[in-house]
């Protein structure tokens, strides 16, 4: 049997793959350190296209796997987990799942797994952004403002445009209303747009 590798994947650098890693030693993959791969990227990016993704794939060799925690760690629609699981299957690696219960996703019975629970991970993220977006548009049917509210009320935008006219500086602006320059840029940019 190959040698076992982890990978691990946060989405942001406030997160912590820790709790990835002790999955795999909880599940009884004993991993050696040196084979335990992590990276902070998004996972809308194709695996192949992550950087230690593909210096992982690089030190494989015919069977080898990779252990994840979750599908979700290899992309995040079906189609994407799919295409890197049949790649790394050609190459002779077998790529495991503990919420799988272990599953290797290059198994006939892996792979329709995976391709059933990816399908419906994929369903659940474009009918939250249904709702979500549903809700925007009625929120803005009724006439709410979405978006951040404004740092400057109406009269303030007033008082700012003047003193713009008058010559005053945006960084005095800035430090006399506690904003950035920029939203003294945005005050009058609305000015000449609105």
């Amino acid at each position: 049997m190959g040698r076992t590798f982890g990978y691990l994947r946060v989405s942001r650098s406030d997160l912590t793959a820790e709790n990835q890693r002790l999955e795999f030693e909880a599940a009884g993959f004993a991993i050696d350190k040196r084979r335990i791969v992590s990276e902070t990227i998004s996972g809308a990016v194709a695996a192949f296209e992550r950087p230690e993704f593909r210096r992982l794939v690089d030190r494989l060799e015919d069977g080898d796997r990779i252990a994840v925690t979750k599908l979700d760690r290899l992309g995040r629609n079906a189609s994407d987990v799919r295409t890197t699981v049949d790649a790394l299957a050609t190459i002779g690696v077998g790529v495991h799942c503990l919420a799988l219960g272990g599953l290797d996703l290059t198994s006939a019975a892996g792979r329709m797994t995976m391709t059933v629970i990816a399908a419906v991970g994929e369903m659940e993220r474009d009918l939250l952004i249904e709702r979500t977006q549903a809700g925007l548009a009625r929120a803005k049917s009724e006439g709410k403002v979405l978006g951040r509210r404004p740092s400057l009320n109406p009269e303030q935008r007033k008082e700012i445009l003047a003193a713009r006219a008058a010559g005053t500086s945006l960084g005095v602006l800035a430090k006399q209303y506690s904003v950035s320059r920029a939203a003294i840029q945005r005050v009058e940019k609305a000015a000449r747009t609105g």
